[in-house]
């Protein structure tokens, strides 16, 4: 009887949601079309928000991770990372479903506040949970920003080198900080789709362009040569999957949130169909080469084809920057007490400030495909992997939590064991291989590659200019 009750909760708190929306939408042809391209809901939207968000300018890096692990390494590590993190954005969506329900069992209205995830655990868990969850899921996000705006300058450096990569740095810096006048993920349906299409484009423009150049003359594939190579590229595909900091932000921008369960592995399976041809055609292609080239544009020709595909990916790249940023302009929101106000050109002069200190982290690091590892040990790991399936076992650890959960885990996994099992093993296994054997390797070569070009470095990577 209890477990009906919640079920109608559920529903009707978000069937209320979309029938306001749906009213909205009637008022004129005007409306309607701002409708379809401007505020999306539904379970699609949230499948190309996933999928256009999951694989951004870490398409570009892949071959040369693939180049540290070898081909089947590579191969593996991805196809064991898609499904690992599938597995813990199933955790956070059962978790936001959970403290939703909760709250709105307290009569909660969320209409005019966007759920985060430190909000869940501190609902959940409690405060110290809380302070985890804000620090990692910031700092990620943060950096991911970061490393968006970093891939922007590395890109259009390849159809545009009269300028140096820095001073594109801070040119798209500016271009990007437009993203403050995006109310929220509702607002990135069209985005989303073009986002997709772009990284379809652009892996499928690697691939084919790839067999079409055959393999260079005395081509060799020796990786993984190093532990320190090998475990550099394992983390970048640990970060490559780990793109659901924002799930939270995305079940919350649903009309109906728990049909969300699915559609991060749906979009996972997707993506595999892009990186695992583009990052073994470019490998296969180029081997080694690849060591001292991270962006796999740079070992291409110049063509009309690459020139359309730098051109999508630095669109895909604002968007993505967009995705990573707009939580933590809402967590910069409520810190002011302006999350809530409905006047947009208030809330965007808020938000400005965070834009800053992404601006010169990139122009600090421009470590194009190191960073990725870096922040994929260091902070992905316990993000998106550690905690949520710690804060998982947690919130369910009685037997009156596991009795009265929303959401229980399916019994083909095992039912409770299963999960926990499950849980216990991503914990394990991030923690030792994820965060210990590759942060270790990361950090190496990130040193490596300060003591090499430097800080504030005007271009790196790039070619000596012909006289």
């Amino acid at each position: 009887m209890a477990s009906e009750k919640v079920e109608t909760i559920i529903a009707g708190s978000y069937l209320e949601m979309e029938r306001e929306d749906g009213s909205d939408s009637k008022a004129s042809a005007k409306s309607k079309l701002s409708t379809f391209f401007w505020h999306g809901g539904s379970a699609y939207d949230a499948w190309f928000s996933c999928a256009s968000n999951q694989v951004a300018q870490v398409l570009l890096t892949l071959p040369y991770s693939f180049s540290q692990l070898g081909l089947l390494s590579g191969i593996l590590f991805q196809l064991f990372y898609g499904l690992m993190g599938s597995w813990t954005a199933y955790l956070i969506s059962l978790l936001y479903v959970e403290y939703r329900t909760r709250k709105e069992r307290e009569k909660v209205d969320f209409r005019n506040h966007v759920i985060q995830w430190f909000e869940v655990l501190d609902g959940l868990l409690g405060k110290h949970w809380r302070n985890l969850g804000l620090f990692f899921n910031c700092t990620f996000l943060l950096f991911g920003s970061v490393i968006q705006l970093i891939a922007c300058a590395s890109n259009i450096y390849y159809i545009n080198d009269n300028l140096d990569k820095r001073t594109w740095t801070y040119i798209f810096g500016a271009c990007c900080a437009t993203t403050v006048f995006i109310p929220s993920f509702h607002n990135y349906r069209i985005w989303s789709f073009l986002g997709l299409i772009m990284t379809t484009y652009t892996a499928w423009y690697l691939t084919i362009a790839s067999l079409i150049h055959g393999q260079v003359e005395g081509v060799k594939h020796s990786g993984p040569t190093t532990m320190v190579l090998y475990f550099t590229g394992a983390t970048n595909i640990l970060y490559t999957f780990g793109g659901h900091a924002v799930t939270v932000e995305i079940m919350h921008a649903m009309w109906k949130p728990q049909k969300f369960k699915m559609i991060y592995l749906m979009a996972t399976l997707y993506v595999l169909t892009l990186t695992l041809p583009s990052a073994s055609a470019v490998y296969w292609a180029f081997g080694d080469a690849l060591l001292t080239h991270s962006n796999a544009l740079a070992l291409l020709p110049r063509t009309r084809f690459r020139d359309t595909a730098v051109v999508l990916m630095l669109i895909h790249q604002f968007i993505t920057f967009g995705f990573a940023c707009t939580p933590l302009y809402f967590v910069w929101e409520k810190f002011l007490r302006v999350h809530e106000t409905k006047s947009m050109l208030k809330r965007a002069l808020a938000r400005l400030p965070v834009v800053i200190p992404i601006w010169f982290l990139a122009i600090i690091f421009p470590f194009f495909g190191p960073i990725n590892s870096t922040v994929g040990s260091l902070l992905v790991s316990f993000t998106v992997y550690i905690i949520p399936a710690l804060a998982h076992m947690v919130t369910f650890a009685s037997p009156q939590a596991r009795e009265n959960a929303v959401e229980r885990p399916p019994s083909f996994l095992g039912g409770w064991a299963g999960s926990y099992t499950m849980n216990i093993f991503v914990v394990v296994w991030v923690a030792i291989v994820g965060f210990g054997f590759g942060g270790w390797a990361s950090m190496l070569n990130f040193i490596h590659q300060v003591n090499t070009f430097g800080l504030f470095t005007k271009c790196y990577q790039c070619p000596p200019h012909k006289a």
